[in-house]
């Protein structure tokens, strides 16, 4: 009583107007930041920037020689200006988006401050139960807490009820008991048994506490915890993408070699016929060989991959938030997409979890003031209004719908639970299945699982136990959720009544299960803590189990008792569909049966004990009202808890993993014709045709522009009828290896027919150039090594780049069905159609490439050693360059048609 009365008056003492210690509130900043431009430097750490930077500086040496001691130009020093240059935009850019990305990150953190705590407070002069955001607990607050919820600041206990803390965080202890008195009995503790630290949780019970440090004075602050994204996960993909990079690093490498040595033997051999060996000469040459292999190998190596991944997934983060799906962890983006099999929930996914009572049996002879007061005090949910005056649920939503239920009768359940005098409640737990409240009076009222409550009842109201057990048979064959209630009293317990409460099935679940089963081929497992009964007439709702179809169903006590060898055998069977009465251990064996099993598994879940499974499984998808362990625990969280919302994920997925592969094509491409035309031009005697700045500008576009675009590009719907990509499976497959050494073997053959023709003629007559080409110039070497000039340069180094641009559009049509002209007659035909097929994103980029390379070429030509292209120079290339696209779009259109 003392202890009630305590905790009665510290609520009326409660005064919501209250001033916040500290700037902050009760927020913990972040840590502070590393300064950007040491950010920045950290970007000159790479091993290939270094080699660059070496490379710059002799180039700065080698000028430096022409100027003072051979009588040169300044201009010697614009080359080495434009490496400088050209370093800056390959690590600038890919350090912006990295930072970009990291913003991602902190917009997730800020949510975390905005969760809802439920407290008491004077409110207009009346003493109220409201929510709150986390950020707004101030010191002195009244904090009631449940099972799953997260502690919002430190504080101390004013009641609890079979209170367990995961305080992992702080002591490693998952289970820590808590009570008022402080008590540990012979057990040393590093905190006090009736302090609760700020981002424990509730596992068991409930507590009320009262708020003494807030923000940085809370324990977690002083520490300075930060709870920061885990964005180092080795998913599929980054495995795929590690195999991918270290066998294009080697390739490259070999490569640049090969040139080196090329260039070197061809000097050394050719010498003699231009004044004999010279160290001077022989160390440019050197110099130059090895700026020139070097470029290529920045070209070749993805060394952009991981960061174009980021941007793709951060991206793709945005876009999923827009439909409902909260990404808290990147690497569940693209893991979405190659789930296999979905373990969901049932309330609150598959059904709208809109409790209500429907019907109580019996309905004729009970007392209804006694099992009033036994739902009263023996549910921990409140009732509350909206601004609209609503009824809403605070807490559990079965609980909320028997308050309604019993306000709707007249009774006032807040005056209920003040006049009653409670000596002891022991909470609902998963494994008893059963809440019990024990008054001073010697009462005891206990709700639960109707088979629990019935199986220890004495006697039953007039009524017989057979016809308890008829009538929930009749109500689970609805698939209505079922409680019973029961009251004890001298030494005798009877029942009082069972309760039938609706959660009507969603109505787009059923289309929504037909699309991940039938169409995105991915197994959908109800796991539920209903009885098997209601468990399969739901699924029948939900269009799990068709009417036609058989399906094998567990219940959790039958899954409990089997070997892992048997137990395999059914889960791993497509017909396996239900897990009933299924407890929190269960949901998490299930887990890794599957996964042993070979499959990627996603989880959803909104409880706390639900929290285990999320985190084992390769995906958890936590509920927007589900509690704060399981949000924590999870990757996803679904706002809506809709299953739609789940198919909205593995499309995005899908797409992700699609757009990664046209980047990876584009690339590649790239890769092929400018390591073959290098690795040519060294061993033909030649200058390369594109110098080091030239170089680094494609290495731009292909890893940081050409990846914003593709990854920018709409979520395709035809993913979601293909089969799950397997984990073993290899990025690169055989149809994208024939494109890329196709398609770059095709720009090899034309750069050098290009190169040759620059080099013998007037470009500007097809018939000169036919005319002058000759296969024999092609062994030529003194006659083609330096007749070119910055035109000529310039006309390659466009036409090399506008070949690229065309092929992002080859790109973007990968596996896609569609064609160009025919997405341009559809936008045409329905102008509402463009967001659908190209976004403003890819749009843009294309436009920043093809503008970029208009700069680079009539503005800032000489640091690029090359001269301004006039009007005809660039229609030219344009039309020369075209069919790249034209020819590849007809090919597509043609394929479709037959197709």
């Amino acid at each position: 009583m003392e202890k009630r009365d305590t905790y009665k008056k510290l609520c009326l003492d409660n005064n919501s107007e209250r001033v916040i210690a500290g700037k902050e509130g009760n927020i913990i900043p972040p840590p502070e930041k590393e300064p950007l431009w040491k950010g920045f430097l950290e970007k000159f750490k790479d091993p290939l920037i270094i080699v660059l930077l070496v490379v710059f500086f002799f180039s700065i040496v080698v000028s430096t020689y022409e100027v003072f001691y051979q009588g040169a130009s300044f201009s010697s020093y614009i080359e080495p200006c434009g490496v400088l240059v050209a370093l800056l935009l390959a690590t600038g850019v890919g350090f912006w988006f990295e930072v970009k990305a990291a913003k991602e990150f902190e917009v997730l953190n800020q949510v975390k401050n905005k969760r809802k705590v439920k407290v008491v407070r004077r409110v207009a002069g009346k003493i109220q139960t409201i929510y709150i955001p986390k950020h707004d607990v101030v010191v002195g607050d009244i904090v009631k807490l449940e099972s799953g919820d997260e502690i919002p600041a430190d504080g101390i206990l004013l009641m609890a009820n079979n209170l367990r803390v995961d305080e992992s965080n702080f002591t490693g202890e998952l289970y820590a008991s808590k009570n008022v008195e402080g008590e540990t009995g012979d057990k040393e503790v590093a905190y006090p048994a009736n302090m609760l630290l700020r981002s424990s949780t509730v596992i068991e019970g409930e507590a009320v506490m009262q708020v003494q440090k807030i923000g940085l004075e809370t324990e977690e602050g002083k520490g300075v915890l930060q709870a920061n994204e885990d964005n180092d996960i080795k998913t599929p993909l980054n495995k795929q993408l590690d195999e991918l990079g270290k066998f294009i690093s080697y390739a490259s490498f070999v490569i640049a070699g090969l040139i080196v040595t090329g260039r070197l033997a061809y000097y050394y051999f050719t010498v003699g016929s231009v004044g004999g060996f010279e160290w001077i000469g022989f160390f440019e040459v050197l110099l130059n060989s090895i700026m020139i292999a070097v470029a290529l190998v920045v070209v070749a190596v993805p060394e952009g991959l991981p960061m174009s991944v980021t941007v793709s997934l951060a991206l793709s983060m945005r876009k999923m938030l827009k439909e409902n799906n909260l990404v808290r962890k990147l690497h569940a983006c693209e893991t979405m997409g190659a789930a296999t099999v979905i373990c969901t929930d049932k309330t609150g996914t598959l059904t709208e979890n809109k409790m209500q009572v429907l019907e109580c049996f019996p309905n004729e002879g009970i007392d209804m003031d006694l099992l009033a007061k036994g739902i009263a005090i023996n549910t921990t949910a409140n009732i509350s209004t909206d601004e609209n005056g609503n009824a809403q649920t605070i807490g559990n939503p079965t609980e909320g719908a028997l308050l309604k239920w019993i306000s709707g009768k007249g009774y006032d359940y807040d005056s209920i639970r003040d006049n009653a005098n409670i000596a002891k409640v022991v909470p609902f737990s998963t494994e008893t299945k059963s809440m019990e409240t024990e008054t001073t009076d010697g009462e005891l009222f206990i709700k639960g699982a109707p088979e629990v409550v019935i199986g220890i009842c004495d006697t039953f109201n007039k009524i017989s136990k057979d016809d308890a057990f008829s009538v929930l048979k009749k109500y689970q064959s609805k698939g209505m959720r079922t409680l019973a209630f029961a009251y004890k009293t001298e030494g005798c317990i009877t029942l009082q009544a069972i309760v039938a409460i609706s959660d009507p099935v969603r109505s787009d679940v059923a289309e929504a299960i037909n699309i991940c089963r039938s169409h995105a081929h991915v197994r959908v497992i109800m796991v539920t803590g209903d009885n098997a009964i209601t468990a399969g007439e739901i699924a029948h709702q939900a269009g799990l189990i068709n009417s036609n179809e058989k399906a094998i169903a567990l219940t959790g006590a039958e899954f409990e008792v089997m070997t892992d060898e048997k137990a395999k055998l059914i889960v791993g069977n497509p017909d396996f569909k239900i897990l009933s009465r299924a407890k929190p251990n269960d949901k998490a064996r299930l887990v890794g049966l599957l996964q042993e099993l070979g499959e990627v598994v996603a989880v959803t879940g909104d409880g706390t004990n639900d929290a285990p499974a999320l985190k084992k499984a390769q995906v958890g998808l936590s509920m927007g009202d589900g509690t704060a362990r399981a949000k924590e625990a999870s990757d996803i969280t679904i706002i809506d808890n809709s299953f739609a919302s789940i198919n909205t994920a593995i499309l995005w997925g899908r797409s992700l993993y699609l757009n990664i592969r046209r980047f990876i094509i584009f690339q590649m491409t790239i890769n092929v014709a400018a390591c073959l035309i290098v690795l040519y031009g060294a061993f033909m005697g030649l200058d390369s045709p594109l110098n080091v700045t030239q170089m680094l500008w494609v290495n731009l576009i292909m890893d940081t522009f050409a990846a914003m675009a593709l990854s920018s590009l709409p979520a395709d719907p035809k993913v979601m009828n293909d089969y799950p990509r397997k984990t073993d499976s290899k990025i690169i497959d055989g149809d994208m290896t024939k494109i890329i050494l196709g398609t770059g073997l095709f720009f090899f053959i034309i750069l050098v027919g290009i190169w040759q023709m620059l080099s013998h003629g007037d470009y500007m007559s097809f018939k000169a150039m036919l005319n002058d080409f000759d296969f024999s110039h092609l062994t030529d070497f003194s006659a083609a090594t330096h007749v070119r000039n910055s035109h000529e340069l310039g006309i390659f180094f466009t036409f090399f780049v506008l070949l690229q641009f065309w092929n992002i559009f080859n790109a973007r049509y990968f596996r896609t069905g569609r064609s160009l002209i025919e997405d341009l007659i559809d936008m045409v035909k329905h102008p509402s159609s463009i967001s659908r097929h190209y976004s403003t994103g890819f749009v843009s980029i294309i436009f920043v490439i093809l503008i970029g390379q208009i700069m680079i070429t009539n503005v800032f030509g000489e640091m690029f050693g090359v001269e301004a292209l006039s009007f005809k120079d660039w229609l030219f290339l344009f039309v020369t360059t075209s069919p790249v696209l034209l020819i590849g779009d007809t090919l597509r259109l043609l394929k479709n048609k037959i197709s």
